[in-house]
């Protein structure tokens, strides 16, 4: 999302620690003396004053780098007809207004919003191919080698961020933005000849507590030509894409997520997350931004699900808007949080009435919704039938983005968009645990909050950064998270113990500008068969690679290696699995090492046993298994939870007699 969301939110810079209630309570936070919310929860630590982040030349293209765990194999620039070189702001009517500016603030003001072919956005992969949004379409790569990427095609549509899926040869791209076209074209959507507009409602008042709202906005007059929801490409030949199919939604789509139902071998769904203005009904019919006490068919406080069957993509259209934010005990569709802050010293929150991003994880039937002022937990066993069974709230989140969970589904990891990703939120003054992530323990369809994690190394003030997108990396025995920061570039987390988030790797380079805001930075990092690609918003796409740190081992990158998706939409999200071999058993032994849950010896031991047997896997099983057996009995007794579930899976792949490979 890059919207200048920075006046709808507190300004305070107070460092908050965490709290999460059920929304069927009161919201109610001790408070200290000082402001800050005492609540227990914890954020890692900021990094030192001599990170080698700090400081770097500035630069568009030839700014100073700082890496460590990992390697840069290729940088790309974005193609001609997607992005002003320089990645500069440039004036443009796209999305809604500006905010108003505060005169006593002593930020300085928002940069002009960004021209719609300036940014690459989200990322989608399918085979050896990767599809790159952007505000003027999407871009697509060859990546068969990864370090030789090379554009392939070039889809110009714009609409918007152009958020973007694949599944099989349909290619799937969000449009939410008012100078989206049925036809794709470039020249937007012009008034009718002799269109006056009418002249703007008058600004609002300041709220009680100083907030200025946002003015209203005067809709465009409506037109036939604009498109906003879901457009459906056939890319069979990916030389020549075609639009098959173009879903229109009352929000338009700003975000969507494929959900893939078990039972359901005909059909494909897409969740759309809509969060611009409701279109009117002389644009498209039915469509309401009514208050839903008044009018119970509005389009607010709802997603929009689209069937898609795969035989007819042609024949996609909506089938179910569920009001997921119900009360359940008033049957009051604005049942979860109603916008505002949570007291002194809290983050100022958007009314809960729309998801920015649902990630949904089929496989053990659950979704999570990052929806402006909570964080949901979805059952999605019925596809188009989602019912809400947990929501959050927390005082130090401002907007709720986006949401991953870990692979085991006992985790759920959200995203706080503060400032709406073109602020810079990650300065030497902003608190840690704002614009960060929040981890939570999940049980028994309850979310519990760990921690908070935020990239640890203070950026400019030029520099936008907050918490955004991100993937998991297959390393077993581990939870591990590789994220973009947009201008505070990638950071790779390990977040196994929920309570004790720590960074492992990144990469950074120097702000764009010293001079003046300028939007930039990576938008998304995901891992994908063994590489991570990161899509940075001003110049383009770039690859890296792990390497052996002192926090990972090449053991432990070998194994994740052994993971391969034919397709990732990181929004729908994949089960991971790992071949039983003794790749893997040495990531475990490894990672026993590194926490000293067995004792050197012992890990040479079963070191030395596992090259044996991989030379005479025969007459070593029987040694095996005793090993197995004797790490299985001090599983019970191991300190950690992490520790247990290693030995337990180095003994199942020792009692298996794994192969090396």
């Amino acid at each position: 999302m890059i919207v200048d969301l920075a006046s709808r939110f507190s300004r305070n810079a107070g460092r908050n620690a965490a709290v999460t209630v059920s929304l069927a309570v009161s919201l109610c936070f001790p408070v200290l003396s000082s402001g800050q919310v005492n609540t227990g929860a914890s954020a890692n630590p900021r990094a030192a004053s001599d990170d080698p982040r700090i400081g770097l030349k500035p630069g568009i293209f030839d700014a100073g780098e700082a890496v460590f765990g990992l390697e840069k194999l290729a940088s790309l620039p974005k193609p001609p007809g997607f992005a002003p070189a320089s990645g500069t702001f440039e004036t443009s009517t796209i999305g809604p207004p500006p905010e108003p500016v505060d005169p006593k603030s002593k930020e300085p003001p928002p940069p002009p919003r960004a021209q719609y072919g300036s940014a690459n956005s989200d990322l989608a992969f399918s085979g050896n191919h990767l599809f790159v949004g952007n505000y003027n379409g999407i871009n697509f790569y060859d990546i068969d080698n990864p370090a030789k990427t090379a554009l392939k095609t070039s889809l110009v549509c714009p609409g918007g961020q152009g958020d973007v899926s694949v599944y099989g040869h349909l290619l799937f791209m969000s449009a939410e933005a008012y100078n989206g076209r049925l036809d794709c074209g470039t020249q937007g959507v012009p008034p009718p000849p002799g269109y006056k507009p009418p002249p703007p409602p008058p600004a609002p008042e300041p709220t009680a507590n100083g907030e200025r709202p946002r003015p209203p906005r005067v809709p465009d007059p409506a037109s036939p030509d604009r498109f906003r929801g879901v457009r459906i490409f056939d890319i069979s030949d990916l030389a020549n894409p075609k639009q098959v199919a173009a879903v229109q939604s009352c929000r338009g789509s700003h975000t969507h997520t494929l959900v893939i139902d078990p039972k359901d071998h005909d059909n494909i769904y897409v969740y759309i997350s809509g969060t611009g203005l409701v279109r009117q009904a002389e644009e498209l019919s039915d469509c309401s931004g009514g208050d839903p006490s008044s009018d119970p068919n509005t389009a607010l406080f709802r997603i929009d699900i689209i069937k898609v069957p795969l035989a007819h993509p042609e024949q996609a259209k909506i089938v179910a808007s569920p009001r997921i934010f119900t009360d359940p005990t008033t049957g009051a569709a604005n049942g979860l949080w109603k916008g505002g802050n949570h007291g002194e010293g809290t983050q100022t929150s958007s009314l809960t009435d729309k998801c920015h991003d649902i990630t949904v994880y089929s496989a053990i039937g659950l979704a999570a919704g990052a929806c402006s002022g909570n964080g949901i937990l979805l059952n999605i066993s019925d596809p188009v039938h989602p019912v809400r069974i947990d929501a959050v709230s927390d005082p130090n989140y401002a907007f709720w983005h986006s949401a991953s969970f870990n692979n085991a589904g006992t985790k759920v990891l959200f995203t706080d968009e503060w400032g709406g990703g073109a602020q810079p939120r990650c300065r030497a003054t902003d608190p840690m645990s704002w614009g960060a992530d929040a981890i939570f323990d999940l049980s028994k369809g309850k979310m519990t909050l760990g921690s908070y994690y935020k990239m640890p190394a203070a950026q400019t003030e030029m520099e936008n950064c907050v918490a955004h997108n991100g993937s998991l990396i297959p390393i077993p025995g581990r939870d591990i998270m590789v994220q973009a920061w947009y201008q505070g570039g990638i950071s790779i987390m390990d977040f196994t113990d929920t309570k004790h988030p720590v960074e492992i790797a990144y990469f950074d380079r120097g702000p764009i500008d010293t001079t003046k805001r300028v939007l930039g930075g990576y938008w998304s990092a995901y891992w994908y068969n063994g590489y991570i690609y990161g899509s940075e918003i001003a110049r383009g796409v770039d690859v890296f690679k792990l390497v052996p740190s002192k926090f990972m081992t090449q053991n432990e990158i070998d194994a994740s290696n052994q993971v391969h998706f034919d397709e990732l939409n990181v929004q729908n999200q994949p089960k991971i699995t790992w071949p039983q071999n003794f790749v893997v058993a040495r990531a475990y032994l490894d990672q026993l090492a590194r926490s000293s849950a067995l004792a050197p010896q012992r890990i040479a031991a079963l070191n030395a046993a596992i090259a044996k047997a991989e030379t005479s896997p025969s007459k070593e099983a029987a040694q095996l298994k005793t090993m197995a057996a004797s790490l299985d009995k001090d599983a019970s007794s191991a300190k950690a939870p992490a520790d247990a579930e290693r030995m337990r899976a180095l003994a199942g792949i020792m009692k298996q007699g794994g192969t090396a490979r």
